[in-house]
């Protein structure tokens, strides 16, 4: 299961991991968000101990989604030694998120 993040928390939980982070910034009335949510899930499991997911709510912290352009949701950003390398907009295939995951690994 992703774990949350916060503004408060963000340098801790993704800018110094060791291992790549990918960051889902979402809402909880964000149809699109919910649909992905399985499959961020699948991945999660996937990729246990090789890549970090972690979920973001917008409507509770402005800070980092504003600093990252965020402007839709879901927006994902792959954080890699504590730098964004990838993001993308709205529903994805797993497949097509595999394909940005395993470019960083």
């Amino acid at each position: 299961m992703p774990s949350p993040t916060s503004d408060a928390d963000f340098d801790k939980d993704v800018l110094q991991s060791t291992i790549p982070v990918l960051v889902d910034f979402w809402a909880p009335w964000c149809g699109p968000c919910k649909a992905m949510l399985p499959i961020i899930e699948e991945l999660d499991a996937e990729y246990a101990g090789k890549v970090k997911f972690v979920k973001m709510n917008v409507d509770e912290n402005i800070d980092v989604p504003g600093q990252h352009n965020v402007m839709s949701i879901p927006t994902f950003v792959l954080f890699k030694d504590g730098k964004p390398v990838s993001s993308f907009i709205g529903a994805r295939t797993k497949e097509d998120i595999k394909k940005e995951l395993d470019k960083v690994l």
